[in-house]
């Protein structure tokens, strides 16, 4: 018998910081094992992967969708079972530039701390494999579409 799947979607969020160097938005979960991941969450009941998306950005970042330059070329579906749980999960991410840099980051209580790192950086935090290649496919279509 197959696990039940639970579906949830976010923005991998990057901005250009003022050296023109690509940061990602990273949060630390305020439970569990501490995780750090882009701003992601479930879908509720009748909503779409991308009104998901936006919502939890929202609430979890402070970060609005008219802040945000989101790439619909770019979409990613991770798969996997999370440990200790009876279901598996499939989380949709697009990536999202911070169009102002200096955009504030509003953390809610599901998180306890964020910061913008460069690739290397971002991939050292984010400790899950499947996390770090969605990082690495990012950043290789932000270089290979000469992202502004």
């Amino acid at each position: 018998m197959s696990k039940a799947v639970r579906r949830a979607a976010g923005f991998v969020v990057y901005r250009k910081n003022h050296d023109e160097i690509i940061e990602y938005l990273l949060m630390q979960a305020s439970y569990a094992n501490h995780h750090w991941t882009p701003p992601k969450g479930h879908l509720e009941e009748n909503e779409s992967n991308m009104d998901a998306a936006i919502r939890e950005t929202d609430e979890e970042a402070g970060i609005k969708v008219k802040d945000l330059s989101v790439d619909h070329n770019f979409k990613k579906v991770l798969k996997y079972d999370p440990k200790d749980k009876p279901f598996s999960k499939q989380v949709t991410y697009w990536l999202a530039r911070l169009i102002n840099p200096d955009t504030p980051v509003v953390l809610s209580n599901e998180h306890q701390d964020y910061k913008w790192l460069p690739l290397t950086e971002a991939k050292n935090l984010a400790v899950y494999p499947e996390m770090q290649e969605l990082l690495d496919d990012c950043e290789n279509y932000l270089v290979k579409t000469n992202v502004k």
